[in-house]
C-alpha cells in the first residue's frame, strides 16, 4: 500500500499508519496494549484505544495534518469513555490549535513522546468495567481472527 502521490507528498493515509506506529510503540514501551480502529458503544471509533498496566484507558487520535483536525467535529464524544484523550501529531504540526481538553502527543514512525498530559478525569467503576471488557473482547477476537480466518 503506497500513500505516496506522484509529486512525492506522503498521503493521510501513509501520515496517519505512521503516526500510529510511533504510537503504539511508545504505548509498548509504557506496558500499554493498544488496539487501532476502536469501536465505541457510541458508535464512535477511536484511532487508538490503549489499556495501561493500571487499568487506566487512553484514547490516540491521530491527526495527520491541520485539515483532519478541522475536519473533526466529533472527538469531545469520545472523553466520556476514557481517562485521558490524546492528539497525536507529526512534530511539525501547530501545537497551539491542540484543544485544552486533550494530551498532546508528537510521533514519528519509530517512538512518541507526550507534550502535555491530558486533563485528569476518571471513569466510572462501572463504565471502566464495561470498557475494558470490551478491549479485551475486541482484541481477542481479532487475534482470534488473524490466526483462524475462517
Amino acid at each position: 500500500m503506497d500513500d505516496v502521490g506522484r509529486d512525492g507528498v506522503e498521503g493521510r493515509g501513509a501520515a496517519s499508519e505512521r503516526l500510529a506506529r510511533g504510537a503504539q510503540r511508545f504505548l509498548a514501551n509504557l506496558g500499554a496494549a493498544a488496539v487501532a480502529e476502536f469501536r465505541l458503544p457510541s458508535g464512535r471509533r477511536l484511532d487508538l484505544m490503549a489499556l495501561l498496566p493500571d487499568g487506566t484507558l487512553w484514547g490516540i487520535e491521530v491527526k495527520s495534518g491541520v485539515a483532519d483536525l478541522a475536519a473533526d467535529r466529533k472527538w469531545p464524544e469520545y472523553l466520556d469513555w476514557v481517562d485521558a484523550l490524546y492528539f497525536c501529531v507529526d512534530p511539525a504540526f501547530p501545537l497551539a490549535l491542540l484543544p485544552e481538553q486533550a494530551g498532546v502527543m508528537v510521533a514519528d514512525s519509530f517512538d512518541a513522546q507526550v507534550m502535555r498530559d491530558a486533563p485528569e478525569r476518571r471513569l466510572s467503576a462501572g463504565r471502566r468495567k464495561s470498557m475494558t471488557l470490551r478491549f479485551g473482547l475486541v482484541a481477542g477476537r481479532r487475534l482470534q481472527g488473524r490466526d483462524d480466518p475462517a
